[in-house]
């Protein structure tokens, strides 16, 4: 018997309930993956909207269940790139509070970057080594960090220089 100031147990929402938040939270994991490999993928949990109104609040949670953070705003039906941007930031507030670190990680200055729109498409941003005075600079593209990073592949041949 629950009490009536019981929390509500969260859902696990499945695959297709929401398509744009699937979509970006994948792009999301990419990244995720190849900067804190041990981390399980980032997943979408459901509770019930505190206004009553009988909907649910979506937030990013980490592979375990907990998350951090503002529930995502409904994005439209039919933009992609404000889903990733809604998404992306509510990824991001979760890894960093729950796990205390930055994230991600500027692979050159080993800052934490932030989402930022660059010729329309989102994309990871450092701000550069201020003490060094080194600028400003887009990484990668919000999914594209396994791009940047190559994986150790120990089976691998190497090649004979003759």
């Amino acid at each position: 018997m629950s009490s009536l100031f019981d929390a509500p147990e969260p859902r696990q929402i499945p695959p297709g309930d929401y398509p744009l938040w699937d979509e970006a939270l994948a792009l999301v994991n990419r990244d995720l993956a190849v900067t804190l490999p041990e981390q399980g993928p980032l997943r979408l949990l459901g509770l019930p909207a505190y206004d009553g109104g009988g909907g649910e609040n979506v937030y990013v949670a980490l592979a375990n269940g907990e998350w951090h953070g503002n529930f995502l705003e409904p994005a439209p039906a039919d933009n992609p790139a404000c889903a990733l941007s809604v998404v992306t930031d509510a990824a991001q507030e979760t890894v960093t509070e729950r796990l205390w670190q930055a994230w991600p990680l500027c692979g050159e200055h080993h800052l934490g970057m932030h989402p930022r729109e660059v010729d329309g498409r989102l994309s990871w941003w450092c701000a550069g080594a201020a003490a060094r005075r080194e600028a400003a600079h887009i990484r990668a593209a919000v999914g594209g960090l396994d791009a940047l990073v190559r994986p150790h592949r120990p089976n691998r041949k190497r090649r004979r220089r003759g």
